[in-house]
């Protein structure tokens, strides 16, 4: 695999750093700004709503720019929403500073993703694409936990600092090591809206709606039902929640291998009949800290392993509005981040927190029935023939 996927990695490992490190600082930032930890809480929100609507619409904005001078001002972007929260003096300064980091991550992810698939042999487009969007997965495993370290150290402007520094890092690797790409062609409005309303597309997004919404109604409130279920808290859940990162960190790039072998469709149906199994018997695997340790890494495993099909697929349905879908796809993903809160505290309020892995055990069920209608109208022999179309 080219160094230059692994670059591109970079910059998405920096841009999703940005948008979970909050949760790592998030009791220092409700202390010094002396807002409650719910509102601090909100500081997540605002950047998952503004990528949500933002993506899309800033792909469309964007797309007449060349390639890298895109990625390289989406991570400036990144940075300077970083560094504006470094030193906003107040909630609602930092709370914009947070939308601005949004939209600069917004316009990255996809976009690079695109070009790694641009860049690679078709045959290991799926592989690149994993390896880019692992940079997302990696940012879950080590720069959480990076931040909850140096946040007591340097602060949590700081560590909003540091964030701000790697962006710009990985720009500056972005111009000196990914060759400068044109723009893909101009499709017009009419084209982009036949892409958008094409069945097959709805149903890969409302399937990545779906799993994302599944997956994080239960890590959203990990920690209390955990503690709950094992009686665990302390290192032994960083040990936990570290085994689920492993297993997303492989789940993702085994997800790409497979994607790559047997198309898109074939993986999903697996994995998602695998997630909704460990989801569905989580109330009775969990119960002790070795099943809570097996749970989390499958949990892991399958969660992350859907990511590569999903886009691959994307990609496959419509190569010249790759870049539109894909910023819908983060969309989708993003939408899920943010109504899972609400999702899981609405279970949790009315049938307890043991309650949340059945319910999305459920979700993860309608994901697997939507891949299994969708897959029969149009998949097989046309995808694996579309794969090997050039990306726009």
């Amino acid at each position: 695999m080219s160094s230059r996927t692994y670059l591109l990695a970079l910059g998405t490992f920096a841009v999703g750093t940005s948008g979970y490190i909050v949760a790592g600082v998030l009791p220092a930032v409700s202390s010094e700004l002396r807002v409650s930890p719910s509102t601090a809480g909100q500081l997540i929100t605002a950047f998952a709503i503004a990528y949500a609507i933002g993506s899309p619409l800033l792909a469309a904005a964007t797309g007449r720019w060349e390639r890298r001078t895109l990625l390289i001002a989406a991570l400036l972007v990144t940075g300077l929403g970083n560094a504006f929260a470094a030193f906003a003096p107040n909630y609602p300064t930092l709370l914009v500073a947070r939308v601005v980091t949004a939209i600069g991550a917004a316009i990255y992810t996809p976009a690079a993703t695109a070009v790694a698939a641009q860049l690679s042999d078709p045959h290991r487009r799926a592989r690149a694409i994993s390896i880019v969007f692992g940079g997302l997965t990696f940012a879950l495993i080590i720069g959480v936990p990076l931040g909850s370290l140096f946040g007591p150290i340097i602060g949590y402007r700081g560590v909003f600092g540091l964030v701000a520094v790697m962006s710009v890092a990985a720009a500056v690797a972005v111009w000196l090591a990914v060759p400068r790409i044109a723009a893909p062609p101009v499709v017009g409005l009419r084209a982009r809206f036949a892409a958008v309303g094409d069945r097959r597309v709805v149903a890969v997004l409302a399937i990545s709606l779906m799993g994302c919404l599944a997956a994080f109604t239960v890590y959203t409130f990990i920690s209390p039902l955990l503690s709950q279920s094992a009686g665990v808290h302390g290192n032994t859940l960083s040990l936990l929640l570290f085994g689920y990162g492993v297993g997303g960190a492989i789940g993702n790039l085994a997800g790409g291998r497979l994607t790559d072998r047997f198309g898109s469709r074939r993986p999903l149906i697996v994995v998602f009949a695998l997630l909704t199994l460990v989801l569905a018997t989580m109330p009775l695997t969990t119960g002790t800290v070795p099943g809570a340790a097996i749970a989390l890494f499958l949990w892991g495993l399958f969660t992350w392993s859907v990511n590569p099909p999903i886009q691959n697929r994307l990609v496959a349905l419509s190569p010249q509005n790759s870049g539109l879908l894909l910023s819908l796809n983060a969309s989708a993903i993003y939408l899920g981040v943010g109504l899972s809160g609400m999702v899981g505290a609405g279970v949790i309020g009315g049938f307890g927190l043991t309650s949340l892995a059945p319910v999305a055990a459920v979700l993860s069920g309608g994901a697997l029935i939507v891949a299994i209608a969708s897959g029969r109208q149009r998949a097989g022999a046309q995808e694996s023939a579309s794969v090997l179309e050039p990306v726009g």
